[in-house]
């Protein structure tokens, strides 16, 4: 199992409703050429949760000729319709209900999915990331199932931080989440949400757990042009390379932390902010 070399591409914030179509035929191309192993979508598929915008969403997706697993994002809620939010939150994705927190079991790795957008929670912001027990026992029991020497790759759509206040943390028992996945044989935890690439390590008292965020597909990009993360596993160690159509290098693409809020987005038409060389620290080796 230790030899196998998987190819895996991360994607995330598409954004259908104000999709980037460049950076989407661009993908699309690259995955129908490269045929990776399997392809990771990390939430915040829509941009306000539109039947039109879903459509559009699930047709795209559905057209991939690869393993594809979805996860839910705060975007992907529906936001015009309470009753559906709170009775049926997940059934605009009908069409690609396959896919949806799907664990993929990829040989030597599996993507295991940990749903982290909620239709409801005790603060004014929703947008935020909130890590149930149910979904966190969820997580870890596909987890503690995996056969020996298997390494998983975790799949939220909020970053795992308690970044600011009790009040306004980033993902509500997110430090918990870590300290668990610290424990085990997990190699990354994949995330979206800020629209800006990065690679840290997040320190537990259970021991570091690595976080992986992918860029946005879509116009409201942040501070970097749009992106997917390219994750090359050589059967020991997870290289990361962030695909771009500015061939700016992975180095520049990726910010050095995780801020407690995705700032507001840029409006179409507006310069991107200048990308900047940022510290990284080299992930554990197995």
């Amino acid at each position: 199992m230790a030899s196998e070399s998987r190819r895996i591409f991360h994607l995330s914030d598409i954004h259908f409703g104000l999709e980037d179509n460049r950076a989407l035929d661009w993908v699309k191309q690259e995955i129908a050429e490269q045929q990776p192993d399997a392809v990771a979508i990390t939430g915040d598929l829509t941009m306000r949760a539109r039947h039109r915008e879903f459509a559009a969403a699930t047709h795209w997706i559905n057209s991939l000729d690869v393993p594809v697993t979805v996860e839910v994002g705060n975007h992907d809620m529906p936001y015009f319709n309470p009753i559906e939010r709170f009775l049926d939150p997940y059934k605009r994705f009908r069409g690609m209900k396959e896919k949806v927190e799907k664990e993929l079991d990829l040989g030597c790795l599996s993507i295991v999915p940990l749903k982290t957008a909620v239709r409801a929670q005790p603060r004014l912001n929703w947008s935020k990331g909130w890590v149930t027990e149910a979904a966190l026992e969820h997580c870890l029991a596909a987890i503690d199932a995996l056969p020996e020497g298997k390494r998983a790759l975790v799949a939220v759509h909020h970053p795992l931080r308690e970044v600011g206040t009790e009040g306004t943390a980033l993902t509500k028992h997110g430090d918990k989440a870590l300290r668990e996945l610290a424990k085990r044989p997990v190699e990354a935890v994949l995330s979206g949400h800020v629209h800006d690439a990065f690679d840290i390590l997040e320190q537990t008292d259970e021991g570091p757990v690595r976080m992986i965020g992918a860029g946005t597909l879509s116009k409201r990009t942040r501070s970097t042009p749009p992106s997917f993360n390219e994750l090359e596993w050589d059967g020991e160690r997870l290289s990361v390379c962030v695909r771009n159509l500015e061939d700016v290098e992975t180095r520049d693409m990726q910010i050095d932390d995780v801020p407690e809020n995705a700032m507001p987005p840029r409006l179409p038409g507006e310069p991107i902010a200048p990308v900047r060389q940022v510290p990284r620290v080299d992930p554990p080796v197995h």
